[in-house]
């Protein structure tokens, strides 16, 4: 009796776990469908496809099937990188697809079939560039890292939540547009989303966006 009593504890935990999993895997589907549709703002792989590498980047650089000519590295003040086999590759000003490309093309003189994965570990050059900031009415104004999945939610708890005197509902998003100085505007629901869940302005931040709370009028 006792064994099946385990038996049945330890089903009913592992159908709880997958019931949790689906539902959390289920949420995030809809918050990235969701920031799909919203006018104005890019997916979260935005900002990574188009970064551009600066000096002081510290990249990984890994070969398929030939671990010795993996290397992490920084970026030196030249702007480049030095790989095993083929020596120093340019990365300063380019996209880790663009270096990946080039690293390939160098090694196929080398190696059939060369698949290369360049991943930046660290982004030094840009640091104020890949930050969220939160201000006004919060419990402390922050500038955080930006991270890839980041929502506003996160952000604003990043910041210890908003004050007793915030005007939560009327909180805005200012986000800058690339390549332009014009700014975008997004009105974020913020107290539907901390009282009811209403994740409907929960957008996904980019690195460069502002959030601001305003307090209550009195």
């Amino acid at each position: 009796m006792i064994g099946f009593r385990n038996t049945f504890n330890r089903y009913a935990k592992g159908a709880l776990r997958r019931c949790l999993c689906s539902m959390l895997l289920a949420l995030a589907a809809a918050a990235c469908a969701h920031a799909q549709d919203v006018p104005g703002v890019p997916s979260p792989s935005a900002f990574t496809e188009e970064y551009r590498i600066g000096v002081d980047d510290i990249m990984q650089v890994t070969v398929w099937r030939n671990p010795d000519l993996g290397v992490t590295v920084p970026v030196r003040p030249d702007g480049r990188i030095s790989v095993p086999l083929i020596g120093d590759v340019m990365a300063g000003g380019r996209t880790p697809q663009e270096v990946s490309a080039e690293i390939e093309l160098k090694l196929s003189k080398y190696i059939r079939d060369t698949k290369v994965a360049v991943i930046l570990t660290d982004l030094r050059s840009h640091e104020y560039l890949s930050r969220v900031r939160v201000t006004g009415a919060v419990q402390q104004p922050v500038s955080v890292p930006y991270r890839q999945g980041m929502t506003v939610l996160d952000a604003v708890l990043a910041a210890g939540g908003i004050t007793e005197f915030a005007a939560a509902d009327r909180t805005r998003l200012y986000r800058r547009a690339q390549g332009s100085a014009a700014t975008s505007t997004l009105d974020v629901r913020l107290g539907r989303i901390l009282k009811s869940g209403d994740l409907q302005t929960n957008f996904p931040v980019l690195p460069g966006d502002v959030i601001t709370v305003p307090e209550r009028a009195f």
